[in-house]
């Protein structure tokens, strides 16, 4: 990440990384899928740039045109009409160009037997001093065990468990009426914008799977999917399974939820207590085998019983549907998740996701969310290319492959140099009984010695000094 510029010139120029990046993955053509195209007047690209590049200026579009650093063609005007699009699909345009770079760069950077996975969670998009915002709800923040007003922004992600690239998202509102404090503006349920609003009134579970659906169906692909245990009901999981073909690791609530455990009902307390535990420093407390069951449907489960670190005397649950997974694995799976954490404070922290747009429009919120995502992805890859040398081309393979065989070779004959002086120095042999004890200790050698000290038939040449 510290290699992308800052600025350049002044706070209105792009930098070089953000341009290639646009450049790289047809930003302005995701767009224009996504219909955010126009026929004449300024660009769309134009437009899409400024607000892309406008966390790297240090300055709001308030303060550039106060100070008179606001250089662009359009005004600010066009810029809010451009947010408050309502028929620019905001979500299409955040899975496809992740799509982009998931399925053209990070997969082959990746090996085929590596476990990549989806991850979802959710985050509080505050809102608290504004009254009017379209569909603002009364939200519980988790972090600070109080209500808030805002929405919910879940969050679905990709990972491989080095980068970390947000695929999909939605602004969630109150299901109920009675935690809604503005109401949103009225459109045909047909549209773009009324089954916007329409999501976002939904229970999270259920639109979980769609996000996934989407995802797929772009062409993102992943073995699991990991959440925590807001999400983990066993209706969700059995849908995950048998319509979307993903297994599920989670951690499970210490709930009433039942499993069924040996021809009975019980839920993990129950089941916890009726198992002998393993003892000393070992990874993993208890592990069983359960079936899911929900409305006449059940797959097979494994639970995993963890210590838990903040509290010895207290023990944790996740649960795997794929079953042949090792207990050591699905913990190893689930650490995945913790990107997910790592990306909403990025976002909060650097990225301008709250402060930068205070706007009251809905449709402009669902923009605004996509183009931080989009700033998101592009330091993912350029901080996978600081760190992967992999990343330069197929001739890094070569080099490095070279530098390695002439490393080798070069010690080689430094060692055994080093070793024919002292045989002269102590023994005061000829040169021909040098090279006869010199031919024998390099047949003695391994093969993979040899070869390496007689390529290009260098080996006399390289040890011999004659």
């Amino acid at each position: 990440m510290s290699s992308i510029p800052q600025t350049t010139g002044n706070g209105n120029s792009v930098s070089d990384f953000a341009t290639k990046f646009i450049k790289r993955f047809h930003v302005g053509k995701l767009l224009f899928q996504c219909n955010a195209g126009k026929e004449k007047g300024i660009p769309v690209m134009d437009i899409f740039r400024y607000l892309f590049c406008m966390m790297f200026s240090d300055r709001s579009i308030y303060m550039q045109m106060k100070t008179g650093t606001f250089g662009e063609t359009f005004s600010k005007n066009t810029i809010y009409r451009f947010l408050n699009d309502t028929r620019i699909n905001w979500q299409r345009f955040t899975t496809l160009l992740s799509a982009g770079i998931i399925c053209h760069f990070m997969k082959p950077l990746t090996n085929e037997k590596r476990r990549d996975v989806f991850i979802v969670d959710d985050s509080l998009f505050d809102r608290s001093r504004s009254k009017k915002v379209e569909m603002l709800a009364r939200v519980f923040d988790h972090c600070s065990m109080k209500y808030k007003s805002g929405f919910r922004m879940l969050t679905l992600g990709w990972s491989d468990g080095n980068s970390f690239v947000p695929v999909r998202h939605c602004l969630l509102s109150a299901a109920e009426d009675k935690n809604l404090l503005c109401g949103g503006k009225q459109y045909d349920g047909r549209s773009l914008a009324g089954r916007r609003r329409r999501q976002s009134r939904r229970k999270a579970t259920d639109v979980m799977v769609e996000l996934l659906h989407s995802a797929q169906c772009a062409g993102i692909t992943a073995r699991y999917v990991l959440f925590d245990s807001w999400f983990s009901a066993p209706k969700t999981m059995i849908a995950l399974k048998n319509q979307e073909h993903l297994d599920t690791i989670a951690m499970v609530k210490k709930s009433k939820t039942k499993y069924l455990y040996n021809s009975e009902k019980l839920n993990v307390k129950e089941i916890y207590s009726r198992n002998k535990k393993r003892r000393g420093r070992s990874r993993y407390l208890l592990s069983v085998f359960v079936d899911v069951g929900k409305d006449g449907e059940s797959i097979p489960a494994r639970l995993v019983y963890v210590r838990n670190k903040g509290n010895r005397k207290d023990w944790l649950v996740l649960i795997s549907t794929d079953t042949q997974l090792s207990e050591e694995e699905i913990i190893r799976i689930y650490g995945k998740r913790w990107d997910i954490e790592v990306f909403f404070k990025a976002c909060k922290s650097y990225l301008n996701l709250v402060k930068e747009y205070r706007g009251i429009s809905y449709d402009a919120m669902n923009a605004h969310v996509a183009i931080v995502f989009s700033r998101y992805m592009m330091l993912s890859v350029a901080q996978r290319e600081n760190e992967d040398d992999r990343t330069i081309c197929e001739l890094c393979f070569c080099l490095l492959d070279e530098m390695e065989d002439i490393t080798f070779s070069r010690a080689m004959c430094i060692i055994l140099d080093a070793l024919m002086d002292a045989v002269m120095e102590y023994f005061h042999i000829t040169e021909a009984q040098l090279e006869e004890f010199t031919s024998s200790f390099i047949h003695r050698l391994p093969q993979y010695m040899q070869e390496a000290l007689g390529r290009g038939n260098l080996l006399h040449d390289s040890i011999l000094w004659a």
